[in-house]
């Protein structure tokens, strides 16, 4: 069995960048080599807190910097030119969410991997919450008999100096709003949990925030199952983040997993025992953030994968089902209809 090392560059220097500099620092197999910025301070800074080299260029790293795989944390707009790059440079693309922002440079994104021959993973880190888990566990087991309503909240703030600190926040073309953004691992969470989606009907506000996608949402889903689902989303939760939650109610079961970024077990009753019910406790974690704690296991996956131990958790295919629920609700509610999926190729 190889205990290859691989390297690690990493492009867009923002928010979520720690989450994948300290997992990388933590796991063994795995080691930093290059990071990129376009704002030369935050790429400055990055590399020389890692002790990497740092670039302003993402060609002239692509070139320069040994690596066998680019983490893309910059805009969401911006994720496909960038993993097709790294694609197009041989190595392997690692996309943080979501992974594109229309489904046609999903897709181009998907098959620039597949022709290189290279590994394409959309990070999904919060199907990695043991909570999380512990509810994929119960529904694979047939454990809530039939799903009858699945909900998903996220309650969370936003201010205006949020989307003021970088011109792409908030904008149709890098960004995406709510539901696009911030709530996108809340929409992949309810499909992942419930199965496919059959149609949707949403209504979508810009309700406070200065930009031009929506701040407020919420969604109904019709399940292939027959299940009802929910999705409700808001940035503008007075004062601070209140809650990301997934409650699933079904004929011998009902559970919410809740906390601010569905890590706390807050309801969990089902009709028969089972061993996984002694896990509940253990199961609830406090992350520092809304990130919470899934990148180490997201990172493991990786690994395995790239060792040829395992298969990927979450792929380029799999990453965009969740881009195709967000597109159809915005498409129904930019035009007030009930929205069938798969959307039609055109996207």
């Amino acid at each position: 069995m190889s205990a290859r090392e691989f390297k690690v560059a990493l492009v867009g220097c923002g928010r979520i960048a720690r989450n994948h500099f300290e997992t990388i620092a933590e796991l063994d197999g795995l080691a930093l080599s290059a990071v990129c910025d376009i704002v030369e301070e935050r790429a400055r800074e990055a590399g020389e807190q890692w002790g990497v080299p740092w670039y302003t260029s993402y060609d002239d790293m692509l070139k320069q910097a040994a690596c066998d795989v680019v983490v893309i944390a910059t805009p969401s707009g911006m994720h496909p030119a960038h993993g097709i790059k790294a694609a197009q440079a041989g190595k392997h693309v690692i996309c943080e969410k979501p992974m594109a922002i229309s489904l046609a440079s999903a897709d181009a994104l998907v098959q620039a991997c597949d022709d290189a021959g290279v590994r394409l993973f959309v990070v999904k880190q919060n199907r990695l919450n043991p909570a999380i888990q512990l509810v994929r566990r119960a529904i694979d087991r047939g454990r809530f008999g039939r799903i009858y309503m699945a909900n998903a909240t996220v309650r969370w703030a936003r201010p205006q100096e949020y989307y003021d600190q970088a011109p792409w926040r908030g904008t149709w073309e890098f960004d995406g709003g709510a539901f696009m953004n911030q709530a996108s691992h809340y929409v992949d969470l309810i499909q992942w949990l419930v199965g496919p989606v059959e149609t949707v009907m949403a209504r979508t506000a810009t309700l406070a925030r200065r930009i031009e996608a929506e701040d407020s949402g919420a969604a109904i889903l019709k399940f292939r199952n027959g299940a009802i689902g929910v999705i409700e989303v808001t940035m503008l939760t007075y004062p601070r983040n209140l809650e990301g939650s997934i409650t699933i109610v079904g004929e011998t079961g009902t559970v919410k997993i809740g906390g601010t970024a569905v890590n706390k077990v807050e309801h969990w009753q089902f009709a028969s025992y089972d061993d996984d019910d002694k896990l509940i406790e253990a199961a609830a974690t406090n992350p520092p953030n809304v990130y919470g704690f899934g990148h180490a296991g997201y990172y493991r996956n990786v690994l395995s994968v790239l060792r040829d131990e395992a298969a990927p958790d979450t792929d380029g295919r799999s990453g965009r089902k969740s881009l195709e629920l967000i597109l159809g609700i915005y498409e129904s509610a930019k035009t007030g209809r009930e929205v069938p999926l798969p959307l039609r190729a055109q996207r």
